[in-house]
């Protein structure tokens, strides 16, 4: 193992240690929100209902396979070996460990955040999917969270990394419309209510943010440690 391989999974490891309790923070009081609101999910049904009312004449044999390649985007089938690829790509090629850190944590966490909402939750799946019945639980959606993670810290990794305004724009847009068309999806597709897939993007975009938010704070303390700026520098 290299020093640089060494560093990567130290890091990792002291991350996850401090990023567990504002994980738990964040997941409790995300359930807790939901679950006051939860009287209210009746309504949210109508909302779903209905919009699932207004794309259904506009469903198709092309638009179907148009969907199901754009759901295949936030995927696990997909998301893992792009992980991977962002992970080796900033490890060895870029040697920006701290980016590679980020991705690593981002993904899992988010995975985690999933997970445990919905099966605190555990609202079935529409009755009715367009194509087929997918298994588990439906609320949070995870694509939308996964989708807003995944790309949002791309997202992030552009801004921090391209200098060219326009290239950086070019790059950016594409990746909002992505998280959009891959929520759109699942609805299209009814495997999600849209209420779902809103609370997904919300819960993920939080999370990230925060997330991001504390491991700036932990690359600083980490470099505070490892290079001090020497005695009477700021003198």
């Amino acid at each position: 193992m290299t020093p640089r391989e060494k560093r990567f999974w130290k890091g990792t490891a002291i991350v996850s240690t401090a990023m567990m309790g504002s994980l738990l923070v964040f997941t409790g009081a995300v359930a807790g929100f939901f679950l006051l609101t939860r009287r209210r999910w009746r309504k949210y049904k109508k909302f779903d209902l209905a919009v699932f009312d207004r794309l259904q004449p506009y469903s198709s044999d092309g638009l179907n396979k148009t969907m199901l390649g754009i759901t295949f985007l936030a995927k696990h089938q997909f998301l893992i070996p792009a992980n991977l690829s962002l992970i080796a790509y900033f490890l060895f090629v870029r040697r920006r460990t701290w980016f590679s850190i980020r991705v690593v944590s981002i993904a899992l966490s988010s995975l985690g955040i999933m997970f445990a909402l919905k099966y605190i939750f555990h609202r079935r799946r529409p009755a009715q999917p367009l194509l087929y019945q997918v298994k588990g639980m439906s609320f949070p959606s995870g694509h939308a969270i996964m989708a807003v993670t995944f790309y949002g810290m791309l997202i992030y990794i552009i801004m921090h990394t391209i200098s060219n305004g326009i290239i950086k724009w070019l790059m950016i847009i594409p990746l909002l419309m992505l998280i959009q068309l891959i929520g759109f999806s699942r609805i299209y597709l009814r495997v999600h209510y849209a209420s779902d897939v809103l609370a997904g993007y919300m819960i993920g975009l939080l999370w990230l943010l925060i997330a991001l938010k504390r491991l700036r704070s932990l690359e600083r303390y980490n470099k505070a440690i490892h290079n001090p700026v020497p005695a009477g520098y700021l003198n």
